[in-house]
């Protein structure tokens, strides 16, 4: 059970996420549930594991490092749009 709820809150910290960076993640509910799980690995290495814990995630640490992931693909992803139109 605790596998489960770890991919629920990944996904809802990834949705959150998207939400307030204003840009979707790609892949839907399975992007957002990645974001989210990669996000909580990112934001403990840079920001340390404090914070409230749900699921096993720190969700502060967690939902910051699942921003600046959005951020990054979404980056990624618009200059490399940028590049097929040339």
């Amino acid at each position: 059970m605790g596998f489960i709820w770890s991919i629920i809150i990944g996904g809802i910290l990834g949705w959150l996420a998207s939400l307030i960076v204003g840009r979707d993640i790609p892949g839907g509910v399975i992007g957002n549930i990645i974001a989210g799980f990669i996000g909580a690995w990112l934001g403990s290495v840079l920001l340390g594991k404090w914070g409230p814990v749900i699921g096993g995630f720190h969700i502060i640490p967690a939902l910051i490092g699942a921003i600046v992931l959005i951020v990054i693909v979404s980056a990624i992803l618009k200059s490399m749009r940028g590049r097929n139109r040339d």
